[in-house]
């Protein structure tokens, strides 16, 4: 997840068709050459998505398919997919965060699921399903918008990993300590 500073993962006003709100400046680094050994190394790791449904009503569904480039997505969502991408197959709806980890974790095989949205990694954080955080963290204070981690019951301890830095971003891998 790409965050600010300040903890957001969106600007002020998310919404459909503007899923950043006005904090689009947070995934610059993307389209940078610089960044492509690392941006390429996550997307192998990673074998299917687990996203929420707000993240995945404001990307507008994702035009039917995915964040990640190849691999599928599950939905937490006691909602029914959209009509117009009923049947795709980069998509699949889960109703509970456990259900959606479990179908993820069958859908990547050897690979790791990524997890992507505040609400949903703070979710699966608390249910004790997250072994690593990965954050690219921008130096930028957007002042609001979505915090990437909500309130947790209790404190989370992380290890640090690794730390990249480079022009625009740092890239932060910890290790939650069980």
């Amino acid at each position: 997840m790409a965050v600010s500073v300040d903890g957001y993962f969106t600007g002020s006003d998310p919404r459909p068709g503007d899923g950043l709100g006005d904090g689009g400046m947070l995934f610059d680094w993307y389209g940078d050459a610089r960044h492509a050994v690392v941006y390429e190394q996550l997307i192998d790791r990673v074998g299917a998505v687990v996203t929420g449904r707000k993240t995945y009503d404001d990307s507008e569904s994702f035009g039917g398919g995915s964040p990640h480039p190849t691999a599928p997505m599950v939905v937490v969502s006691h909602r029914p997919q959209p009509a117009e991408h009923a049947g795709s197959p980069r998509q699949i709806f889960a109703d509970s965060i456990e259900g959606a980890i479990t179908r993820a974790q069958a859908l990547a095989g050897d690979k790791d699921v990524a997890i992507q949205g505040g609400v949903t990694l703070t979710a699966a954080i608390e249910a004790g399903l997250v072994d690593e955080v990965i954050l690219h963290q921008v130096p930028v204070l957007l002042g609001a918008g979505r915090p990437l981690f909500g309130r947790l019951p209790e404190h989370i301890r992380l290890t640090l990993v690794d730390a990249v830095p480079g022009p625009g971003v740092t890239h932060l891998h910890y290790q939650i300590q069980k």
